[in-house]
This record gives structure tokens, sequence and C-alpha cells, in this order.
């Protein structure tokens, strides 16, 4: 009978040393994942921002092939006017301001005229 006590005594410890070996291993896990969890939110944030920083080398692209469209359209605009703009605009603009003469002159007779 001493001996049945006494291996049912050793199954007893050998039953707790397994269940502390056990309880450090599913320590030793939950630290396991416990680091997975923080690389795996790190990888996370790693590639979102990798998306912001592509959608935002594609706009920038956009932006750049927008400015070299508007560009390229302003030198074929300045080349359509081509040398004679700049005198034709002169030509305008002596012409308006032989007009802003004339009607200074007609708004000064009016004054005048109201004021007899």
């Amino acid at each position: 009978m001493d001996q049945k006590v006494n291996q049912l005594w050793d199954s007893v410890h050998d039953i707790k040393s397994l269940i502390e070996s056990f309880h450090a291993t599913l320590e030793n896990i939950e630290n396991r994942l416990a680091r997975l969890e923080k690389v795996d939110s790190i990888e996370h944030r790693v590639a979102v921002n990798q998306i912001d920083l592509s959608d935002i080398k594609d706009s920038l692209q956009r932006i750049e092939e927008f400015q070299a469209n508007v560009s390229k359209r302003v030198i074929e605009s300045d080349e359509e006017v081509g040398a004679g703009g700049p005198d034709d605009v002169r030509y305008a603009h002596r012409r308006l301001d032989s007009h802003l003469v004339k009607i200074a002159k007609l708004e000064e007779e009016i004054l005048i005229l109201k004021s007899k």
C-alpha cells in the first residue's frame, strides 16, 4: 500500500511538474505572440505608409505632367502670336489712349455745359 501511495505521490509530483512546464511554455508562446503582434503592427504601418508615399508620388507626377502641358501650351501660344504681337498690342494701346482722351474731353465739355 505504501508503494501505491508513493507511486500516486510521484504521479502527482510529475503532473505538477508537467503543469509548471506547460505554464512556462505557455508564457514563452505568449511572449512570442506579443512580439509577433508588434512586428505585424510595424509591418502594417510600413505598408500603409508605403501606400501613402506611392499615392503622393503619383500625385506629384500628375502635377508635373500638368505643369509640363501648361508650359508647352504657353510656349505654343507665344509662337502663334509671333513677333508682330508686341506691335499689335502697342497699336491697340494707342487707340485706347486716343479714345480715353476723347472721352475725357467730352466729359470736360459736359461739366462746362452743366456749370453754365
